[in-house]
């Protein structure tokens, strides 16, 4: 019988997911079909086709996994699924979220399956490139448009100050690397020193952060377009400057550098995300938002790399994330400063 994680196989996940939806629906619920869902480090995740009055649904379980590549919360990442549902920023609906363990032995969290979307660019002809790309970033400027306390964030975590956005985020990726590091990290180490010489100005507006909003984080169809943005784990309240930074990482644009996340050429990009959020993108500042995110996936990579080093996970995943794409980041950290690097909005100095 196929293994879900060390204590609950792939069938019990089916069963037991089937007896707690009977339960909150106080309805039959059988479960056809279960399927793990392989890619993600952060939550298990599982498709189930189950059927109800009748009529089958598609759903999406995400299970705390034992240990993953980052630290997140639970709550805060099912909490931003139901405040942006209703927005025009398409997301999954959200059902329900159980923190009590009984169940599937760790908290999860389900939601409404959608159908027909995929996450892979790699087929897309020239022209599904350009539209998929031009609604992507149109949704991060809608996104950066939202008010964060009209849409209740301000009841499942914490706002900042404008002018504390990037101090605090430094500070928090600055500790995650000092905490997991095996061994010391110069780079980035490097990179946290200009980053603290060259602060940015406060945030024009607060907004939703996503967190990780690139290719391969939001489901698509070639001729329907963006169906829904996924992985709100990393999601706060902070400066919209860092989601699109982080859109347009080096690392997303390994395969076709000249195009953000294989989509778009990089200032195109950028037009489409002013024009959506009604904000415009300081050089200087964006800059800051590049070499941060640059030592932001550092920290993520280098956690995945502690977990798997001191054996609190086994998942290749980790492994491979903690080595390659360290690798690269340090890479791209190198050429962001480096005086002889000339970069999209000037140079780091």
């Amino acid at each position: 019988m196929e293994q879900a994680a060390g204590d609950v196989t792939l069938e019990q996940v089916g069963t037991r997911v089937a007896e707690y939806l009977s339960e909150q629906w106080q309805k039959p619920v059988a479960t056809l079909a279960t399927f793990r869902i392989f890619g993600g480090a952060s939550r298990e995740t599982y498709r189930l086709q189950v059927q109800v009055d009748g009529e089958e649904r598609g759903l999406i379980v995400r299970r705390d996994p034992p240990t993953s590549l980052i630290d997140t919360e639970r709550a805060l990442e099912y909490g931003a699924y139901a405040a942006i549902f209703p927005t025009s920023v398409p997301v999954p609906e959200p059902l329900f979220l159980e923190e009590d363990p009984v169940w599937l032995g760790q908290p999860f969290s389900i939601m409404a399956e959608i159908r027909g979307g995929i996450t892979d660019v790699s087929m897309l002809t020239p022209a599904q490139r350009q539209r998929i790309g031009e609604e992507k970033w149109a949704v991060l400027g809608r996104l950066a448009a939202c008010d964060p306390v009209e849409l209740g964030f301000d009841r499942i975590t914490r706002i900042p100050a404008a002018g504390d956005c990037a101090a605090e985020q430094l500070a928090y990726w600055e500790q995650v690397i000092l905490n997991d590091e095996i061994h010391p990290q110069p780079v980035p180490q490097a990179a946290i020193r200009w980053l603290k010489r060259h602060m940015p100005a406060p945030a024009q507006k607060l907004s939703v952060v996503h967190g990780d909003y690139r290719t391969g984080n939001f489901l698509f169809d070639p001729e329907q377009g963006v169906l829904g943005i996924l992985d709100w784990e990393m999601c706060h309240v902070g400066d919209p400057l860092e989601d699109l930074a982080w859109s347009l990482d080096p690392l997303w644009s390994w395969a076709a550098p000249e195009l953000a996340g294989r989509l778009l050429p990089h200032k195109e990009a950028v037009k489409i995300w002013e024009q959506a959020s009604g904000l415009r993108v300081d050089a200087d500042d964006f800059l800051w938002w590049r070499v941060f995110n640059a030592v932001k996936a550092v920290g993520i990579w280098i956690s995945s790399s502690e977990d798997f080093h001191h054996g609190a996970s086994k998942d290749a995943i980790l492994a491979m994330a903690g080595w390659i794409m360290t690798d690269r980041e340090n890479r791209i950290l190198l050429d962001y400063l480096s005086p002889f690097s000339k970069q999209l909005f000037g140079r780091v100095s």
